[in-house]
């Protein structure tokens, strides 16, 4: 069992205990970060005359290569380290004798693991955030591809009122974009280096935090050395923004379900992204959205976990805060792949848009429109709402909608109908005349998709 303590112990760990304790099998996820910390922490402590130039030379040379062959498949991580941090240390002074045994000089675990822990985070929040662009990418090509795609808009679950394809995939183009700002906001706030607090109350070594911040692309050092090794409050907002992530993943998934179904056939799903049935032949299934709809439960529960870990934890470090990476390494494995497959399946999806616009119509979403119509003839809203309502229900007795009737009919519920109530009614006006920002109206929409355009050109991190 190779491990960096044991002095002070007269026996061995029990091999069931040691097992439970160790954590190699989950963070040699980040071997690299850790190499990348320990070179940042030799070059500092050269620079403080804490190891000499070849020391620190010898220690750059021997970890590079410990990571060369751990990528390339020379030397394996295995369950005989306790972590990665006694990983590297072991072999690093197998390579190059006591100079690797410096290397430690003025380091915690505590610290250490913290900061790999948040070098790994930062890169995979920054990934995550590049996938969130490349499907906002996808949705504005579609909204410029259906400003004219007529759809009815619901409440309820029930048609309401006309709009457009481009709108409603404009309201999950918001949702990602707030989520790509959730995003910035905590690498803003856990971008601090906490290498250099030791186990909780620093060290007596005269070390330059700063340097090793401005090594590692930090903004700068913690403040305070305890709450540096036990914050975890970076993981909880972060793992908060994937679970929103996935919430808006989920209702856009469940809408593709119910647009995907034989009642309503809005949506064709490509092949590549449906499977079918082991019995029943005809069956096309929208499983790639049904496993996204699923999953958001799992990054739930990698959150409420990791809040019910943390709420009695006392200061400072605690074993506790180990149970802060398997969940978390799961939650980001799953979002990435959700957006990675949702992408796919979205930018190759074909929508029937006569089978659109025909459901809007036949769903009397132009009746506010026609209470609209009535109200400029100079009838109060009440009575026109009432007249409307009588109207409907003539079209549902009829098995038609208010578009098909005859003048003659839109008279017997009103005379006030004139022969111009078919265009103030028909989907392209209805849609039209919204043209306030962030209706459906083209002009409206155009100049949200050009807003939007030029949002999707900035990058908050290099």
């Amino acid at each position: 069992m190779a491990q960096l303590w044991g002095g002070r112990f007269t026996k061995e760990t029990d091999r069931l205990a040691y097992q439970f304790n160790a954590s190699i099998n989950f963070d040699k996820r980040f071997f690299v970060q850790d190499i990348e910390g320990s070179i940042a922490h030799a070059a500092m402590l050269k620079e403080q005359g804490i190891l000499t130039e070849e020391e620190k030379e010898a220690i750059t040379e021997g970890l590079t290569g410990i990571r060369r062959d751990v990528e390339e498949g020379r030397l394996v991580i295995t369950e005989e380290y306790e972590d990665i941090h006694s990983f590297v240390e072991a072999n690093l002074i197998d390579r190059i004798g006591d100079a690797g045994k410096k290397l430690h000089t003025g380091r915690s675990r505590n610290d250490q693991v913290a900061l790999d822990m948040r070098l790994y985070v930062r890169q995979e929040l920054l990934e995550i955030d590049g996938r969130l662009k490349e499907l906002l990418e996808t949705l504005i090509t579609l909204m410029e591809e259906n400003l004219d795609t007529y759809m009815p808009g619901f409440t309820h679950m029930q048609k309401a009122q006309p709009t457009t394809l481009a709108h409603h995939l404009g309201a999950y183009f918001e949702m990602f974009k707030r989520d790509r700002l959730r995003m910035k906001d905590i690498y803003a706030r856990m971008n601090y280096c906490p290498l250099g607090a030791g186990a909780l109350a620093g060290t007596t070594y005269p070390l330059d935090r700063c340097m090793t911040a401005s090594l590692l692309g930090f903004a700068g050092p913690t403040l305070n050395s305890m709450d540096s090794v036990s914050d975890r409050d970076y993981l909880i907002e972060f793992l908060s923004a994937l679970s929103t992530v996935m919430m808006h993943l989920s209702r856009f998934s469940e809408e593709i379900i119910t647009w995907n179904s034989n009642e309503y056939r809005f949506v064709e799903i490509d092949d590549a992204y449906s499977t079918g049935s082991s019995i029943m032949p005809q069956k096309k299934n929208p499983d790639i959205a049904e496993l996204t709809r699923g999953k958001t439960g799992r990054v739930y529960g990698a959150l409420v976990s990791i809040l019910t870990t943390m709420k009695g934890i006392p200061l400072a470090y605690n074993k506790d805060m180990q149970e802060d990476k398997e969940l978390t390494f799961d939650a980001i494995d799953t979002v990435k792949n959700c957006l990675i497959l949702f992408n796919g399946m979205v930018k190759t999806m074909r929508f029937n848009k006569a089978v659109m616009e025909k459901s809007a119509v036949n769903g009397f979403t132009n009746a506010t429109d026609a209470a609209d119509y009535l109200v400029g003839k100079g009838v109060p809203f009440r009575d026109a709402h009432g007249i409307i309502g009588r109207l409907v229900l003539y079209c549902i007795e009829k098995n038609t909608s208010i578009d098909s009737l005859s003048l003659e009919e839109l008279k017997n519920v009103s005379p006030v109908f004139e022969e111009d109530i078919f265009d103030a009614v028909s989907l392209k006006t209805c849609v039209e005349k919204r043209l306030t920002l962030g209706a459906p109206g083209m002009e409206a929409m155009k100049e949200v998709i050009r807003v939007n355009r030029e949002y999707l050109k900035e990058e908050w991190h290099s």
